[in-house]
């Protein structure tokens, strides 16, 4: 079985939603992709060459008929395995304030705040169109620096969680109302170990906190929220000290911003921006921070 390679222009083939692309290409969609090439599967005995490979029509026509029988079930239960996965994330929460908070600041500096809530493109995006934020960087944050490398961290074993350092006008914003965005519309804090569709300790949720403040503050919150019974099942976020950040790959950076059309983003981060825009409408702006 050949395979056609993946352009460098697809970075997300590990993505839950890459199965679909594949399916869709394997019966004759215009995406490119990793795929098995379907004359490959011809009769056996056809003759096989580069440019005639499967045999004559007729019997590749009856062969790729088989596939289709196979493979077009499975399209619809992944597609619909997926969307079932990703709908918790569209479901944001609305919370309360953070009872333990910092003061806003008198005046402009700076501050930082890594979090981890699964894929980083939809938390970054989110945290770009939260006012008072400079920047927010997708990145790898609880392993070591020779193992901050995408496709290594997508094996779960590295320590990393894929994460976003956001840095932050602390006289605009406080860090309790930023992780209350973090726990109502950037992801579901109950899930263990996954976010939606996507599985495996790198995407699990993790408050990297910096001082003794921001300790302090995020287990406030979380025992606030657990408390009120805010989710219907106990906070899974993990609140460690921040060893080190590593920034992604430039082609993780600004994903959703820059493939909107990409169905993983559709359905599991531009729900979240929405409705960051719906339940924080004093805080959401339009222009994504740093542009």
């Amino acid at each position: 079985m050949t395979y056609r390679p993946l352009p460098a222009s697809w970075p997300n083939q590990s993505k839950p939603l890459a199965p679909a692309y594949l399916i869709w290409s394997y019966l004759g969609g215009n995406v490119t992709g990793a795929v098995p090439n379907a004359c490959n599967f011809g009769a056996p005995g056809d003759s096989k060459n580069e440019n005639n490979v499967g045999g004559n029509n007729s019997e590749r026509g009856w062969a790729m008929s088989k596939v289709r029988w196979i493979v077009v079930p499975l399209l619809l239960v992944t597609v619909v395995y997926i969307v079932s996965l990703g709908a918790s994330d569209k479901n944001a929460v609305a919370l309360p304030n953070p009872a333990v908070d910092e003061t806003m600041a008198a005046k402009s500096g700076q501050e930082t705040l890594v979090l981890a809530g699964g894929c980083f493109w939809g938390v970054q995006a989110v945290f770009q169109h939260v006012k008072g934020v400079i920047s927010a960087t997708s990145g790898y944050s609880g392993g070591a620096s020779n193992t901050a490398e995408y496709e290594v961290v997508s094996t779960g074993r590295t320590g990393h969680a894929e994460s976003v350092k956001i840095v932050y006008d602390p006289s605009k914003i406080t860090y309790g109302q930023l992780l209350k965005v973090f726990f109502s519309v950037a992801h579901d804090p109950t899930q263990l170990n996954r976010q939606g569709p996507d599985e495996g300790t790198q995407y699990r949720s993790v408050i990297f906190y910096g001082n003794d403040d921001q300790k302090r503050i995020a287990q406030a919150y979380i025992a606030q929220l657990d408390q009120a019974k805010a989710f219907p099942r106990p906070i899974a976020t993990q609140v460690v000290a921040f060893k080190a950040f590593y920034p992604a790959e430039g082609y993780h950076q600004n994903y959703a911003t820059l493939h909107p059309d990409n169905l993983y983003i559709k359905y599991n981060d531009l729900p979240k921006v929405a409705h960051l825009q719906e339940q924080f409408p004093n805080l959401y702006q339009a222009n994504i921070a740093g542009h």
